[in-house]
């Protein structure tokens, strides 16, 4: 079966080098191209592509995440959105995935991964890029531990600083006591059992100002 693809990259050039790339796979139809979300959008409910090739970052105008939210709103919508992009940030996966992304690839795989994606797409099956699955399954692991309270990030921060038990106690005006009672609070909800683990953990995380 021939997937048919809907191309949306607001620079030219950019479309050309894929238009290029994927007319010479066979299998692969590429049956329109857009320059901006709006566009993308109209395109996705005239042509009613097996495939949206979406970048994130787009010019004037809705961005890709958004495009992709209205592309999967569509009546009738049969379009899986690709996600084709540079950007790897938490907030960039998390939007584009919100809003109905089926894959989530970046523009440095290589051809052979984005002709698999893209067939693995047109089944409304998930691919995404190693790094960015790697974030996935961190914010999901995150996500499974219980949230630091205030106080516990306050010590956290004193801990990136080298400070010891006394000295976090003197900084924050509580007792050594209860510096190694937050401690271990810590130490749970991360899943550690090191200082030199709580900070790492938390540098993962973001955690940390």
């Amino acid at each position: 079966m021939t997937v048919r693809i809907l191309l949306c990259d607001d620079h030219a050039v950019v479309r050309a080098g894929l238009l290029a790339l994927l007319g010479s796979e066979p299998g692969i139809e590429v049956v329109g191209e857009a320059g901006s979300g709006e566009e993308a959008v109209a395109m996705a409910a005239k042509l009613k592509p097996d495939v949206v090739l979406m970048d994130l970052q787009l010019g004037p105008g809705i961005d890709g995440a958004e495009a992709t939210r209205r592309i999967a709103a569509l009546p009738d919508a049969r379009a899986h959105v690709l996600v084709l992009t540079t950007y790897d940030t938490d907030a960039d996966i998390t939007r584009a995935i919100e809003a109905g992304a089926t894959g989530y690839l970046l523009k440095a795989e290589r051809p052979e991964e984005l002709f698999a994606a893209i067939h693995a797409a047109a089944q409304g099956r998930t691919t995404l890029s190693p790094p960015v699955a790697g974030r996935v399954m961190d914010r999901m692991r995150g996500a499974a531990r219980p949230a630091l309270t205030t106080r516990e990030l306050d010590i956290l921060d004193q801990l990136s600083h080298g400070l010891g038990n006394r000295e976090i106690a003197r900084a924050l005006f509580i007792s050594e006591a209860t510096v190694k009672t937050h401690l271990g609070r810590i130490y749970a909800k991360l899943g550690v059992d090191t200082r030199a683990g709580a900070v790492a953990v938390a540098k993962e995380q973001r955690l940390l100002p």
